[in-house]
């Protein structure tokens, strides 16, 4: 069974959204709305377009069911066979151009929404390792907020909150 960079990516979104749950919500023309459930959609490019389907309490599910979860999707965004229940708008986006060789993008938030991470490329770079050198794995994510909901302030304290988990994955298993 393989897993990819990605399913860990959206485990670590959605254990990020239940430490910071603020950010698990939306504007309502005149108040924000906070969910208890998790539900990550997750961009998926097609030749009928890009779709963005949903993975309802993905907070709940292993990183297998996850992996499980978004291969169905596509292939079903691929055939063009994606139910409207598939296509309902969840709390949070995740948009992923790393494979396609992008280093780093902003994505635009999907409303009602109030955030939406744009997961770029992983690269190596030498870094410092004590008194020597070594290469290390970099990605860069970016994460775009409806100020009305989140602001920066609390967006850093999500995106903290991501880059432990996802610098730490075994924290991803528990």
């Amino acid at each position: 069974y393989k897993l990819s960079f990605n399913d860990f990516v959206i485990k670590a979104s959605a254990m990020a959204m239940r430490k910071v749950p603020e950010v698990n919500s939306t504007w309502n023309e005149k108040s924000i709305r906070r969910f208890k459930n998790v539900d990550i959609n997750v961009a998926v490019n097609s030749d009928l377009g890009l779709f963005t389907p949903i993975l309802p309490g993905t907070d709940n599910l292993g990183l297998a069911d996850i992996s499980t979860a978004v291969r169905s999707l596509a292939d079903k965004a691929k055939d063009g066979k994606l139910s409207s229940d598939e296509l309902k708008i969840g709390t949070f986006t995740i948009s992923n151009l790393g494979m396609f060789g992008i280093k780093n993008f902003a994505a635009v938030i999907n409303p009602p929404q109030a955030c939406i991470l744009a997961v770029g490329g992983i690269e190596k770079r030498v870094v410092v390792d004590g008194e020597g050198f070594k290469t290390s794995s970099f990605m860069s994510c970016t994460l775009s907020c409806d100020h009305r909901v989140v602001d920066g302030a609390l967006g850093a304290t999500w995106l903290k909150e991501f880059k432990s988990r996802m610098e730490d994955p075994i924290t991803l298993l528990l």
